[in-house]
């Protein structure tokens, strides 16, 4: 088989590139070990983050810090074992953190994010997916009027700078728009550009079946089979050996599978998450997902239940499971909305892939000619996947880019 293009990794991204590059007539054939959707893109907290502009950053404050070094909170856990290999990349996180750098990144990175709800859209419409993808925004709450404070502020210099809208939300005005929360806040943020996605696998889905409609091609295959051959590369799949003349890297937590063979050592680490669903109790109803901001956990309406998630876990990407922050979460999140019996066998766990100074790496590979990368996208993988893939599939088909891809180059490390 011969394709113009292999695109290795069928998550939300890569199924993102495939299909704007299947749009732009290029032949394509997505490749990945699991069935579509069925890693990272599988277990998000199915935001479309508008407000994200500000990618997530390493605490600088020293309570923050200190909390984290017991290893006792919901928000963060890691694994001692893990931090010698870690460390080099936590070094740097914590350096790009810094509220200077940070900026600057924000405007680095606020292109990609400004279309991340425009770009979803044009693919939710052309694949039948809309009902998916709900216009509601999303809330943080806070139990801390100290914090509550601080947030609003950041709010408005994001307001500010960004052109991102929310409500500043007292007590009254949580409960009018949560009614079945179970505890009186001392008020909250509602962004009300971001969209939540009530199944994120099925939206993934919807775009691999746009991406098939047009003709694209998927097989089962292992990215590190991938060789170059003398008029361009070689993967090995189901359907025998597949020759492309152009590669896309788009394996998420798992790239340097192949990056490393191929001779490149990118600061790729890995933030874990859990998942667990939860029927409601009774007529309870989660009208947007939700932030319990100070203790560190989310709530989600999906079609499942009941989605809470965790914050990051620090560990090596192939470690065994330790879901003790869904085990700490739990019964918080029991005493803040009512959640009834779980759903899940058992908690999902995922890889969120990660680079030190927070943005993507999107673009050419630098020492290889027709190689192309398209990971990283740490906690905005669902958010970034649309604008990505449209971003990615110009460069390759030598269009004008939708933003600058300058930032997001492999060669910045």
């Amino acid at each position: 088989m011969r394709k113009d293009v292999v695109v290795l990794g069928a998550g939300i991204v890569g199924v993102s590139i495939a299909v704007h590059l299947q749009k732009r007539g290029r032949s394509v054939l997505l490749v990945d070990k699991r069935k579509p959707g069925e890693e990272t893109s599988f277990g998000n907290a199915g935001l479309i983050q508008r407000e994200g502009v500000y990618p997530y950053g390493f605490p600088h404050d020293f309570g923050a810090l200190l909390r984290y070094a017991l290893n006792n909170t919901i928000d963060a856990h890691y694994h001692w074992a893990a931090i010698p290999k870690l460390a080099p990349f936590l070094w740097q996180y914590w350096m790009h953190s810094r509220p200077a750098q940070h900026k600057a990144i924000a405007r680095m990175y606020a292109p990609l994010i400004e279309r991340s709800v425009t770009e979803h859209m044009a693919l939710a419409e052309e694949s039948g997916s809309t009902h998916l993808i709900r216009p509601t925004g999303w809330m943080k709450v806070f139990r801390d009027e100290k914090s509550r404070d601080e947030q609003f502020k950041d709010a408005e210099d994001v307001k500010r700078d960004f052109g991102v809208n929310f409500d500043a939300l007292d007590t009254r005005a949580v409960a009018e728009r949560e009614p079945h929360l179970k505890v009186e806040t001392k008020g909250g943020i509602h962004w009300t550009d971001p969209a939540s996605v009530s199944d994120p696998h099925m939206l993934t889905m919807g775009y691999v079946g746009l991406f098939e409609r047009l003709g694209g091609e998927l097989a089962a295959g292992d990215a590190r089979s991938l060789e170059q051959t003398p008029t361009g590369w070689r993967v090995q799949t189901e359907k025998g050996p597949v020759e492309a003349g152009e590669v896309v890297i788009a394996l998420g937590a798992w790239a340097d599978v192949v990056t490393t063979k191929l001779g490149y050592n990118l600061p790729l680490a890995v933030k874990r998450g859990y998942h667990m669903h939860y029927k409601p109790v009774g007529n309870a109803v989660l009208n947007r997902p939700t932030l319990d901001f100070d203790r560190g956990y989310f709530l989600a309406p999906m079609t499942k239940g009941i989605r809470l998630t965790t914050g990051a876990e620090f560990a090596n990407r192939d470690a065994p499971k330790t879901p003790v922050q869904l085990q700490r979460a739990e019964p918080i999140a029991r005493d803040f909305f009512p959640l009834g019996e779980r759903v899940d066998p058992e908690p999902w766990m995922g890889m969120r892939p990660c680079t030190p100074d927070m943005m993507p790496i999107i673009g050419p590979a630098p020492k290889h000619k027709n190689l192309w990368f398209g990971f990283g996208h740490a906690h905005h993988g669902l958010t970034l996947g649309p604008v990505t893939g449209r971003l990615l599939a110009e460069m390759i088909t030598g269009e004008t880019p939708v933003v600058d891809p300058k930032p997001y180059r492999a060669d910045r490390f």
